[in-house]
């Protein structure tokens, strides 16, 4: 009984740990989900597995770097080398969206998964994502 407490605990605090995040970038429920045959969109935005368990993908360590804040520095970066903006790809060109507000568009790519996941120069940059 207390065995199923404690895990029942566990889930719910990785279950709604990470999706916290979302509101601190732009569009951060609607990112497309690269991978194919996959759900429509990405939830673990900063984490190589889509409901945010485990390694952060570069977007995630650059988020944490710039301590969960969405800045000029981090939207203007690109995270996953795929040569798009973080901003971009999250619906925010001209770097001006601030937590609350509608983002300018919409999310059209992750800025932490190098896309199309096969062209040659994301497969290394891709190597841990898990679709």
């Amino acid at each position: 009984m207390i065995f199923r407490a404690v895990l029942l605990c566990v889930v719910l605090g990785v279950s709604i740990a990470f999706p916290g995040y979302q509101q601190y970038v732009p569009n951060g429920r609607n990112v497309p989900n690269p991978c194919p045959g996959g759900k429509r969109t990405w939830a673990g935005v900063g984490h190589y597995d889509s409901h945010g368990a485990g390694a952060r993908n570069l977007f995630g360590l650059d988020f944490a770097s710039s301590a969960h804040v969405w800045t000029r520095d981090l939207c203007m970066a690109d995270s996953d080398l795929d040569g798009e903006t973080n901003g971009v790809e999250l619906g925010d060109p001209n770097c001006v969206w601030t937590s609350g507000q509608t983002p300018e568009g919409q999310a059209t790519g992750h800025p932490g998964i190098c896309e199309p996941m096969n062209d040659p120069k994301c497969l290394s940059v891709n190597v841990n994502v898990v679709c």
